[in-house]
């Protein structure tokens, strides 16, 4: 059949035709192990990721307001503990007199982190600073889902607010639709 074409003159055409289809081959075989690098290099960096230390705020366990807080010495109680105990709460601000005025969440980073909005509002004689925020997730029926911490590093001085804009948590549940933020501790500045 290609001699009958040959004398027409369409027998480069069939040529044509058996090239392209063998590149398209070529192609689609040198594209489908490109994939398969790409799955093997995804595959690797997650074994990576797994085996580094997470850094704070991102790991599974929930961080407790109440171990944060420093107990007061009793009264009657003199010991060798009792300057340091003394000293330690003179650093620790009074947050009965430090409040969240207001606050917001958004998600970031492909919606896997919590970008949290706050208004912090000091009352106190002083400055304070290192405040130690812990904010709880949740979802739509309430049911807790995680959550995390952050100290925000700035000043705060007496008798004012500063608003926090866009403070990253960490890494939320993508079932998360709420956050309720709280003050844990604080440092005068």
């Amino acid at each position: 059949m290609n001699a009958k074409l040959d004398l027409t003159g369409l027998g480069r055409f069939a040529g044509i035709g058996e090239r392209l289809a063998r590149a398209v081959t070529i192609a689609s075989v040198s594209f489908s192990r490109g994939l398969l690098w790409l799955l093997a290099a995804i595959i690797v960096g997650c074994g990576i990721s797994m085996l580094l230390p997470l850094f704070k705020g991102n790991g599974a366990e929930p961080v407790k307001p109440e171990l944060a807080a420093v107990e007061p010495a009793a009264p009657g109680d003199a010991g060798a503990a009792s300057p340091q105990l003394t000293q330690a709460q003179t650093m620790l601000a009074e947050l009965d007199r430090l409040r969240i005025s207001s606050q917001t969440w958004r998600r970031g980073g492909l919606g896997s982190k919590a970008l949290v909005t706050l208004t912090l509002r000091n009352d106190n004689d002083y400055a304070v600073k290192d405040v130690e925020i812990v904010c709880a997730f949740a979802r739509r029926d309430g049911s807790h889902l995680t959550d995390r911490s952050r100290v925000l590093a700035e000043t705060v001085t007496m008798k004012s607010r500063k608003t926090f804009a866009r403070v990253p948590v960490g890494f939320i549940n993508v079932n998360a639709d709420q956050a309720k933020c709280s003050l844990v501790a604080a440092r005068r500045a």
